[in-house]
């Protein structure tokens, strides 16, 4: 039997982008935070750091080999490197909001093709050091919505 007229096709329609980014970004960051990382120790003792951007990044690394790969790009893999081993929760959760400036976390860096940043917003730091936070707080008073709802 033939039937006429518009076509009633369920099928979702192409993938939002963005939605698929963000999932990916959630699923990186949520494993991230349940994995220990290697943070590298300056000579007094606090993570070893770098600034970019207005933004201090904290170096952390998954394993042995990346903390060596970057030892390697830096000129220094003759000295040895002392490290915590750290959650990747407390290291964004505590270690970043102690230093008192806006700071994200620099995964593997020199490990080309494995690297992540993770930059000091709402949803990977505390709000409290999250520098979109007041413009967050911002468009959900000009919208009447809440982050969850953008």
């Amino acid at each position: 039997m033939e039937t006429t007229g518009p076509a009633t096709d369920s099928a979702p329609g192409p993938a939002d982008p963005v939605v698929g980014i963000r999932h990916e970004f959630a699923a990186l960051l949520g494993e991230f935070r349940r994995t220990a990382v290697l943070l590298p120790l300056s000579a007094d003792g606090f993570p070893l750091t770098a600034g970019f951007g207005g933004v201090q990044w904290i170096y952390a690394f998954s394993d042995e080999p990346s903390l060596a790969r970057f030892a390697t790009v830096r000129g220094e893999s003759n000295r040895e490197w002392a490290f915590d081993r750290v959650l990747g929760a407390r290291l964004l959760d505590a270690v970043a909001p102690a230093l008192n400036v806006p700071c994200g976390v620099a995964l593997d860096v020199g490990s080309p093709g494995d690297e992540l940043l993770l930059p000091p917003i709402t949803g990977v730091v505390p709000d409290r050091v999250a520098v979109d936070a007041e413009t967050n707080e911002e468009m959900g008073e000009a919208t009447g919505k809440g982050m969850g709802e953008l």
